[in-house]
Parts: C-alpha cells; structure tokens; sequence
C-alpha cells in the first residue's frame, strides 16, 4: 500500500493531466482491498498450507503494494505471486529468498539470496507470522533491483504479517475450542466479521491514493485490534483496555462516515480499573453502529461510564431508529439480533451473578440505551 511512495509526484502529475483516471484508480484499489479482506481471511482460517496460501497471496501483494510476495512455513516457500516467478517456486527452501525471521523481529535484507544473476528482485522484507507464541511461518516482501525499502514499507509488512497471524491463531483456539469456555470463543468469533472485515478494508482502501499515510494508520488499528480479539485465553481486561480497542473500532468506523458519525466518551477515571469480560462493551458499541447510524446513514454514540455506590454503570446511547421494547427483550435472550449481546449477558451473569449484565431501553425512532453493569471489585475476578 505504501510502496506507492517512491512514485508520489509522478503519480500526482499524471493525475492532474489524466484527471478522470483518478476515480477509475481510486474504485480500482477499493474493489482490490475488499476483495482482499473477503477471499484472503477466511481462506487462511483454514490454516497455512499450499491451498490457503497460494489463494491468499496475490492479495496481500495489493495490501503491501510489494512487487513480489510469499508466504512460506518454517522451511518452505508455500506460494509465490509477483516479479520474479518465473523461477521463483513454491517449494523452494525459504532461505533462498531471506533469512528466516524470528518469533519478535522483523528482518530485512538488501538483497534477495537468490542463484539466478537475472533475478529483478532486490530487497526483502521478512516478517513472522506467529501463533500462541510460536514461529509457525514467514510473510516475505520483495521489492525490485534499485528499490530501497523506506521504515513505512517495514511497517506495513509487519501489520500484514499481524493480520494473517490473526487468522492462524483463530484456526487454532478452532482446532483447541475444548480450552476455551464456548462462550468466550463465540464471542471472539462474532467480533472479526465478514461484515466488519468489508467495511474496515473498505476504508482503508479509500485513502490508498488520497491519505497513504492515513491508510497505513488505519491498517496498524485493524491489525491491533484483531490481535486484541484473538490474544491468548484470557478471560478478563481492564475497562481502560477495553475502552482502548473501542476506540480503535469507532476510528476505523469514523473513516467510513466521516463527519456522519459523532462520538462522545465520558467515562470518570476512577472506573478505569474496574475488571470486565474481554469483548464485552464493543459489541455494545459495534451494535450501535449497525443498528442505530449504518440504519440512518448518521448518528450520535455515547459511551458513558460512572460509578455508583459499589459498582461501575456503563452506557451506551445512539439515537438511531430504535427497536420495539418487546424485541430488546428477545435480543438479550439470545433470539436473534444484535452481535453477541445474549453472549455478553450470559458472560456477565456468569462472572458476576445474576444481580448484574444488561438492559435495553429503547422505542422505535428514539434510539437505544444500553446499560451495563458490573461490580468494582469482585473476589476471584482479576484482569489478565
């Protein structure tokens, strides 16, 4: 994505000359990333092999904006798309493009360990893809002969690498969901979803040509947050951490409404520490968004946080179309609408007793409130 750096001025020349090419260009690169976030994530869920990775990575070539790049596991390359595959392989050894990278760093190399004296290829960039702490294998970008590799290029590829490790590690609590309570793991599973996914790459995408710098950001907040989603088996954050990766959502939602979605966040600092269920307010806040702005195409969101007596009230308004209270009803027991709120509910009540968890105000055309509760303290309830 930012490899388009080294070719900014004359790409803008071009532009002013060519000006309808500008749309093309533009709806070209958001088609492009879409397309990436809809076939090469769900394809890597199924975990890295020959299949998965020669279907994923001729879309993350168009996310790095690499000339060349390849997914390989710990010895080998899996797949290879771009400049130089015409004897470039999958099955080659991995160390015949880069060294292999380890578990916490991110390796460059100036220049490719290829044989062949006419390779175009140049630089490398090596990144790890790692699950539950282990090397399992290597996102390489490579660039053309001449091409330095800019600090920005790094970056991107290692929040690329983050995005695909993402994938692996939910392969993996799949294939060991025996180790997790089924409703953390379905809450995990409900928040990276195709739905969310489409709409995160699809903002990304429009400031490829416009705001590269701000696409590069907006794809660093994505990354964390997948990360934050899928990070080991811990049960419980902080409110601060939670609240953190909410605005990381609200920010990748805001760039696709723009001035069309306003926020407000009030939340007293002496509620900050109070420990929650991980995912449990920005499902609140996602539902917000699909049910209250998306609805109207504009909105309002408040999350307000206070304290009262021994426990924290936490809410979240919209003032979207709202919902027939009878229906809020449905939705907090689990029969249908809403993204994880009956799973929010039971995680709740499970942690805290039934003395805590959720309730829904709302009338249609007067938006939703949703209120939650918890205790500051409870025994045997820490943060991770």
């Amino acid at each position: 994505m930012l490899g388009w750096a080294t070719a900014a001025s004359v790409i803008a020349g071009v532009r002013l000359l060519r000006r309808p090419r500008v749309i093309s260009d533009e709806t070209h690169a958001m088609q492009a990333a879409v397309h990436a976030a809809t076939v090469m994530l769900p394809q890597l869920r199924r975990g890295l092999s020959e299949e998965t990775a020669a279907k994923a990575v001729s879309h993350l070539r168009t996310l790095t904006q690499a000339s060349a790049v390849t997914l390989a596991d710990s010895e080998l390359v899996l797949a290879f798309d771009g400049l130089g595959e015409d004897h470039h392989h999958a099955g080659d050894p991995l160390t015949s493009l880069a060294a292999v990278p380890s578990e916490d760093r991110v390796y460059v190399e100036q220049q490719v360990r290829c044989s062949d004296p006419f390779c175009p290829l140049g630089a490398a960039v090596a990144a790890p893809l790692v699950v539950q702490g282990q090397l399992v294998g290597s996102l390489i970008a490579l660039y053309p002969r001449g091409r330095p590799v800019s600090p920005d290029d790094t970056r991107t590829v290692a929040e690329a690498a983050s995005l695909v490790s993402a994938q692996l590690e939910l392969k993996e609590l799949e294939a060991q969901g025996e180790r997790l309570a089924r409703a953390e793991l379905r809450a995990l599973r409900a928040q990276i979803s195709p739905h969310f996914i489409y709409n995160a790459l699809a903002a990304i995408a429009g400031y490829i040509h416009t705001k590269p710098e701000e696409a590069r950001e907006l794809l660093t907040e994505f990354a964390e947050f997948t990360r934050y989603a899928f990070r080991g088996q811990r049960a419980y954050v902080t409110l601060a951490d939670e609240l953190n990766y909410v605005e990381k959502y609200l920010r990748l939602e805001r760039a696709r409404f723009g001035d069309r979605l306003e926020v407000r966040l009030q939340v007293a600092p002496e509620v900050l520490q109070a420990v929650v269920p991980v995912l449990s307010l920005q499902p609140l806040v996602e539902n917000a968004v699909r049910h209250g702005v998306e609805r109207r195409g504009q909105g309002r969101i408040e999350i307000v946080g206070r304290h009262v007596d021994a426990d924290v009230e936490l809410r979240v308004i919209d003032n979207g179309v709202g919902m027939e209270p009878e229906r809020a009803v449905d939705v907090l027991a689990g029969h249908g609408g809403g993204v994880g709120i009956a799973n929010v509910q039971a995680r709740l009540q499970a942690s805290f007793g039934p003395g805590y968890g959720l309730e829904i105000d709302t009338r249609v055309g007067h938006g939703t409130t949703v209120t939650m509760t918890v205790p500051k303290f409870r025994a045997g309830v820490r943060a991770a």
